[in-house]
């Protein structure tokens, strides 16, 4: 939890770096984003993209945590890594240009598991970003944020498609609402057009949210028609890497194991052929552009979850490959 009366205070040097923060979303905001200790899981490029943006934004202190080594599909998209580091451990072969993006961010890398660490290792942080874990590490993950009060997010990027999920528990946020009211016309000026002036004002408003394990396999009839394709792209490669302990390399395309989960999904939701176009052509590796956008988005909730600025979003947010747009869902 974010306690208000222990904010950091910023220094000359740092209200200087963040000036423009500053004056976008306050001073209040930046100190609570300067009090932020942030775990960051999974160092592939939607995890470089996540890195970078919440490091720029200026939280306290960032832990990568991955375990996995370099191969030579990471170095399509996760620009931190030099190219003579494959074989390496991804978390602590980005560290040095992560830390490069802003000294005043303290960085570090573990390379650990994330199934070896106790429960209590995770309380030493107010935000988890979860990327490339399994369902079962996911749920297990926001039980424990949840036991601790601890911002949970979790999102991937597959090829052209790209997911984010957020469970803040019950969060309380300040938005800015734009009202606007006549002005009486100064003396002397000629009446004509009704004049306005706009005023903003905060209102505080509170959010609750659902566990991750809510929305894994939820009921056909509670999904909205037009952007179920894409939760049905979700599941298939949520329920494809929890079986294998993998996603489907560009090499594999084609592959029998993916189109065995697809199968299952599309039997399970009665889907007829709706999705298998999207699954044979948009699902293997991470794409940078994807895992800019994506990242973005998921980077700004973060943010916003932070600095208890705006309204978050509720609870998942999808990229279609073939619109190539995102769509805000509440499910469960």
């Amino acid at each position: 939890m974010f306690d208000d009366k222990n904010h950091a205070e910023l220094t000359d040097a740092e209200a200087e770096l963040y000036d423009r923060q500053i004056r976008l979303w306050g001073l209040e905001s930046q100190k609570r984003l300067r009090s932020a200790k942030v775990l960051l899981i999974g160092l592939g490029g939607f995890g470089a993209e996540i890195a970078k943006n919440v490091i720029l934004a200026g939280v306290k202190t960032i832990t990568l945590l991955d375990h996995r080594n370099v191969t030579i599909e990471d170095t399509c998209s996760q620009f931190f890594i030099p190219n003579d580091q494959i074989g390496k451990n991804k978390a602590e072969a980005s560290l040095q240009r992560t830390k490069n993006l802003n000294p005043m961010v303290n960085v570090e890398a573990d390379s650990a598991n994330i199934d070896d660490k106790p429960d209590e290792y995770f309380n030493n942080f107010n935000v988890i970003c979860a990327t490339q874990c399994t369902m079962t590490q996911l749920k297990k993950l926001n039980k424990i944020c949840r036991q601790y009060k601890i911002k949970f997010f979790a999102g991937d990027v597959w090829g052209t498609f790209g997911y984010t999920f957020a469970d803040l528990g019950e969060h309380e946020y300040a938005e800015d609402i734009v009202q606007t009211k006549p002005v009486n016309a100064a003396a002397g000026e000629p009446k004509g057009k009704e004049k306005f002036e706009k005023i903003v004002i905060t209102e505080k408003r509170k959010d609750n949210f659902v566990p991750f394990e809510s929305i894994i396999d939820i009921d056909k009839s509670r999904l909205p028609t037009r952007e179920s394709e894409m939760y049905y792209m979700m599941m298939i490669m949520l329920h494809y890497r929890e079986k294998y302990k993998s996603d489907p390399l560009p090499s594999e395309r084609g592959s029998e194991k993916l189109k065995a989960e697809s199968t299952a999904i599309i039997e399970k939701y009665e889907l007829g052929d709706q999705i298998n176009s999207l699954i044979e052509g948009d699902l293997y590796g991470q794409i940078s552009p994807i895992c800019a956008i994506v990242g973005g988005v998921m980077s700004q909730e973060i943010i916003k979850a932070v600095s208890q600025k705006e309204a978050p979003h509720n609870n998942v947010f999808l990229f279609n490959p073939q619109t190539l747009c995102g769509k805000i869902l509440k499910l469960a």
